[in-house]
């Protein structure tokens, strides 16, 4: 591989997060030929966490595991099972986020520890990045995974309510993201209207705290990372949801709870993530020793401190329960269900078929197949969403985005790529194309 190949994928690689933490896209001006996006819809009413638990328990949910199947990665299935992007990540540390080998096993963390709020209206943790709609008198409970504020621009916390309502809200770009767009050599409009390439989507809750919104996105695979300029932002189909069912005046409480404890069937658990850098990570282990130590006295408990330690440590993101004989995390997981993985996944996006003679990017070049194919999924997961497909030419696999339908169209698209992630694509014409399918062994 070449350098700049080499430099290429490791940014696609390493940088995969920082690539969808761009909070606003300027509106396209390529036109793409072949599929785009699955406009796919399945029913996930059954796979969404809506529960009503006995009011002594803090607990909701339940742990599942699905097998991948080709071509799927795990931003895919977070998507599919109303997870984010961190939560899957984290639960599964071994397993490869861009290219997992089908059949993979893929631990599904959709058991929740409650925040310690109140049970009404709307409650966001920013630690775990997920949001609860409490209904009728707290006992009905939908949840929801969110993108949150981006380090420097972090989603605040407090006590706000739902201010107003707006379906196909147009954005009115803030002059400081103006700037840096402009910086990055990608200047924003004044105003973006409704369409696909308004980055808050179909609907929107403004809330009482002035410039801050919850609101769908153009770019779902985002969810579950601190990814906006301080907006919360949900999956399409979860933000229509949440839009029907929330009205104004509807109250709006955020926290950031690293360290949550709760109890369910009389067992003790602890969720552990992250603390993120607004907090001190030793502050925060120093108060959850301190509860938990109370809890001890009162209760008359035993805590199994190497297992608190073990939690906090590994901030997987999954309750796990720790009184002593509790079983800890690996009993968690080995009584997770498997559940039988959907024949398609919520909005995944295909990979076109290689068009000979049309206009193409060339991302990259690799001797290494799943490094292609992480590149490749990488850009088909971009918001909007950069088509792309892996060709082998001899021993060696070629990234390429497209196909587009004029020379300006790949030049755009390769503008876009270098802003996006840093790689300078090569721009392949008609005959290139079709010279490269007469010696092409396939295309993935």
């Amino acid at each position: 591989m070449s350098a700049r190949g080499t430099i290429g994928m490791r940014l696609a690689v390493l940088a995969s997060v920082a690539l969808l933490m761009h909070a606003c896209a300027a509106p396209p001006k390529w036109r793409i030929l072949g599929p785009g996006p699955s406009a796919d819809r399945p029913d996930r009413s059954g796979e969404r966490q809506v529960a009503a638990p006995p009011k002594s328990d803090q607990m909701i949910g339940s742990l599942a595991v699905v097998r991948t199947g080709e071509g799927d990665t795990l931003p895919d299935v977070a998507r599919h099972f109303g997870l984010g992007h961190d939560a899957v990540r984290a639960a599964n540390p071994d397993v490869d986020v861009w290219a997992p080998p089908a059949g993979s096993r893929v631990v599904l963390p959709r058991m929740f520890i409650l925040p310690d709020a109140p049970r009404q209206g709307l409650v966001i943790n920013l630690a775990s990045m997920r949001l609860f709609h409490y209904r009728g008198k707290g006992r009905a409970i939908a949840s929801y995974p969110v993108g949150i504020g981006e380090e420097g621009r972090s989603t605040p916390m407090g006590e706000m309510h739902v201010e107003r309502k707006a379906v196909r809200p147009t954005w009115h770009v803030p002059a400081s993201i103006r700037r840096d767009h402009a910086k990055r050599g990608d200047p924003l409009p004044a105003e973006v209207p409704p369409g696909p390439d308004n980055p808050l989507g179909e609907y929107a809750l403004y809330l009482s705290r002035t410039s801050y919104v919850i609101h769908g996105t153009n770019k779902p695979y985002s969810i579950g990372l601190r990814a906006t300029n301080g907006c919360l932002r949900l999956y399409p189909e979860d933000m229509e949801k949440l839009y029907q069912a929330v009205p104004v005046k509807t109250p709006v409480h955020i926290v950031n709870q690293p360290y949550l404890v709760g109890r369910a069937g009389g067992m003790l658990y602890l969720e552990a993530h992250a603390p993120q850098e607004e907090l001190s990570a030793a502050d925060v282990k120093k108060k959850l020793h301190a509860r938990l130590k109370d809890i001890e006295k009162k209760e008359r408990l035993r805590v199994d401190w190497k297992r608190v330690e073990e939690t906090v440590t590994q901030a997987r993101g999954v309750p796990v329960p720790i009184l002593e004989g509790g079983g800890g995390l690996q009993g968690m997981l080995a009584g997770a269900a498997e559940i039988e993985r959907p024949a398609r996944l919520t909005g995944q996006p295909r990979s076109p078929a290689f068009r000979p003679g049309a206009w193409y990017v060339r991302a990259d070049e690799t001797i290494g197949e799943d490094n292609a194919k992480r590149l490749a999924a990488v850009l088909n997961h971009q918001g909007p969403q950069i088509p792309a497909l892996v060709v082998q030419k001899g021993n060696r696999y070629q990234v390429l985005a497209g196909p587009y339908a004029s020379r300006k169209a790949a030049e755009e698209g390769a503008r876009r790529i270098k802003s996006d992630l840093e790689i300078d694509g090569a721009i392949i014409g008609p005959t290139e194309s079709r010279e490269l399918a007469r010696k092409t062994t396939g295309n993935r």
